[in-house]
């Protein structure tokens, strides 16, 4: 099955879009605000390092790291948020940014699982080795294409060298 082509930038423009607009209104501490934040400048940097596996994995780790962090969260912090904007004006806009903090809970797994196979086609490799367990690409068999012919003979001499 092929999977559709899904660009990066769309994925950091989309929850950088629902990002701001779960923070028009302070109803989470500022660990999800710095969560969310940091794990988009690593999306901008693996948008502008197309070939690095490094940038990547390391939006990969941070999307993945945030859907805990904002589950903890808003467990702990939504009810006591939504007493207190009950009775205010702002009722609304609450409603209003914790959806949109929601959904952008609810697109993460999915922005995961895009970003992986975007990691394997930049080249990272995923190994994992629990002792009796090992998953990993063999590539042992293969012959590297960009291998040095045997280097030309010198001569029987070894000539010393001063540096």
């Amino acid at each position: 099955m092929e999977l559709p082509a899904v660009n990066l930038k769309a994925i950091v423009f989309i929850h950088w879009l629902l990002t701001i607009f779960a923070c028009m209104i302070q109803w989470l501490p500022g660990a999800y605000y710095l969560a969310n934040i940091t794990v988009l400048a690593m999306g901008v940097w693996a948008v502008a390092q197309r070939d690095s596996a490094d940038a990547i994995l390391m939006f990969l780790i941070g999307l993945a790291t945030t859907v805990i962090i904002d589950i903890l969260l808003f467990a702990l912090f939504y009810a006591t948020a939504e007493a207190l904007y009950e009775t205010s004006t702002s009722r609304d806009l609450f409603r209003f940014a914790g959806g949109m903090a929601i959904l952008s809970l609810i697109f993460k797994p999915l922005s995961c699982f895009f970003s992986y196979h975007m990691y394997r086609e930049r080249g990272g490799e995923c190994s994992v080795n629990l002792g009796f367990l090992n998953v990993s690409r063999d590539r042992s068999a293969y012959q590297t294409i960009d291998h040095l012919d045997s280097p030309p003979e010198q001569d029987s001499k070894a000539t010393l060298r001063s540096y």
